[in-house]
């Protein structure tokens, strides 16, 4: 009598997938770039520490204020160069310890040099009230995604570690964009030039630069929010770094 055959056992589905190679993530090189650009268009007005040359107003009245002003930008741009090493698969996983150090780098650096200059800055936006308080709110949110972050790594709580840190790179970003979407709003409202603002360029750019203050750091965090929330659970990685 013939011996039944066991039924094959099914694929375990919770079996990690195959690392995709580095050259199947084709976001890392935009990203690396963007944040290349960004610092060869932020930095130089500040390399030469001459307040005449800041594109931002400077107080006269406050003698930190460019100081705070310099090492809020200069950081950033280093952020942003740091974003790529922290998001980047493969570097993670064959060289876990460049993940590691760039990433202490990114908070232990940034939130006292980026994230505190940030709250002191905002309240002094010479665009108006409306934009003190996205930049205000913008600080608030960054400091408290990247030391929740941080926390949650400490934790090794590495599936909310990942979460935080993509809302705290976005958020990081977003400083970048505003100049995108501020160019784009601009030309947007270009046909309502005379009959919206008489004619003013100047005054349109302000209408519009509050606008750009918001939607540059909050459709790109609603944007991580959306993508969180379609990942199952548990489909966050949790290797150990």
């Amino acid at each position: 009598m013939t011996q039944p055959t066991a039924a094959p056992t099914p694929p375990d589905s919770r079996a990690p997938r195959p690392p995709r190679p580095w050259w199947r993530r084709p976001w890392i090189v935009p990203l690396a770039l963007f944040g290349l650009v960004f610092a060869a268009y932020a930095l130089p007005p500040y390399t030469s520490l001459d307040p005449e040359q800041a594109r931002l107003p400077v107080r006269d009245d406050l003698a930190w204020h460019y100081p705070v002003l310099v090492t809020h930008i200069f950081a950033g741009a280093l952020l942003t160069l740091i974003v790529p090493l922290q998001v980047w698969p493969w570097l993670r996983r064959r060289h876990p310890s460049v993940h590691r150090w760039s990433g202490r780098v990114y908070v232990l650096l940034g939130v006292p040099l980026v994230g505190v200059p940030g709250l002191l800055l905002g309240p002094l936006s010479s665009v108006g009230p409306d934009a003190r308080i996205s930049n205000v709110l913008w600080a608030l949110l960054w400091l408290a995604c990247t030391v929740l972050g941080y926390l949650a790594a400490r934790r090794r709580d590495f599936a909310r570690h990942r979460a935080w840190m993509l809302r705290s790179f976005v958020l990081l970003y977003g400083v970048a964009l505003n100049r995108i979407v501020l160019v784009l709003l601009a030309l947007l409202m270009l046909p309502w030039l005379d009959s919206g603002f008489g004619g003013d360029v100047e005054a349109m750019i302000l209408s519009v630069a509050v606008s750009s203050s918001y939607l540059s750091w909050v459709l790109p965090l609603l944007a991580v929010e959306w993508w969180l929330g379609r990942r199952a659970p548990g489909r966050l990685r949790t290797t150990a770094r």
